[in-house]
């Protein structure tokens, strides 16, 4: 008898936990089911309206767009320097500027972090058959004094993959080989996002690049492994904004068009 007992008030308690259950389950649905009805999402719920993009003059072709910083205008070097802060030594013709030898590495008067870079260039024309590899047009775009994007002659002249034109300095080659001709005009378009640090100098976040070389993008938010050694592994130092580097290497590379934004 106490056994029955003791079963039938179980299945009662059981039977009744079921259908509070149910009921509970009903109420949460019964209560979405209102929320929904009462709150209707219209467009303007996801639209905001402060902090419009202020409106900049974009550049026909390859000018520079109305907030652009122009580095050189095919006029003089005003915007260049030697790293001693000596006059910029490189000879301006014709609307170029070409390396002269032996002058030095000349870098801007400014200083940048993150940018978009349009740059032009290009190498001799004349090519000398006994010069090959990192000998034939060798100069060096360094973002921030520290990190280079490889300046050659990479036509029909094989080099150490990464060291070849476009690339990352002994860092990353280039995804593919675009380079037009001694003597013709290339073009790089350059994002670069420059690395951060905390208080204390430790890297935060690298520095990564994405380049288009003749209209053909060789980089992709490419990560930049630290400063761009010719001897040794690369590494981070901390440091702030700093100038934009355009290396004498001993070859005549011309340059010409330059223009810079920051983002």
């Amino acid at each position: 008898m106490y056994f029955w007992c003791l079963k039938n008030s179980l299945t009662l308690k059981l039977s009744i936990m079921k259908k509070y259950s149910i009921i509970l389950i009903l109420l949460c649905f019964y209560g979405k089911l209102i929320a929904q009805q009462e709150f209707q999402w219209k467009p303007e719920h996801t639209e905001y309206w402060n902090s419009q993009p202020p409106v900049i003059t974009p550049g026909e072709g390859t000018k520079p767009p109305s907030d652009a910083i122009v580095l050189f205008d095919g006029k003089d070097l005003s915007a260049w320097q030697h790293p001693n802060g000596n006059e910029a030594r490189w000879k301006v013709e014709n609307g170029f500027f070409t390396v002269v030898r032996g002058t030095g590495t000349i870098q801007t008067k400014r200083m940048f972090g993150s940018c978009q870079l349009h740059i032009e260039w290009r190498s001799p024309a004349e090519v000398d058959p006994k010069k090959t590899g990192q000998g034939r047009g060798n100069s060096g775009i360094f973002l921030q004094s520290r990190y280079e994007l490889q300046v050659l002659d990479g036509y029909n002249n094989p080099t150490y993959t990464n060291g070849g034109a476009g690339s990352i300095y002994k860092q990353t080659p280039p995804m593919v080989n675009v380079c037009r001709k001694p003597g013709e005009w290339q073009v790089f378009d350059i994002i670069y996002t420059a690395p951060e640090f905390c208080g204390k100098g430790e890297l935060i976040s690298p520095a990564r690049i994405t380049v288009i070389h003749n209209g053909v993008v060789i980089h992709n938010n490419t990560i930049i492994k630290g400063n761009t050694e010719y001897i040794g592994l690369p590494s981070y130092k901390p440091h702030g904004r700093l100038p934009l580097t355009l290396q004498d290497h001993g070859d005549p590379v011309s340059y010409r068009n330059i223009w810079i934004r920051d983002l």
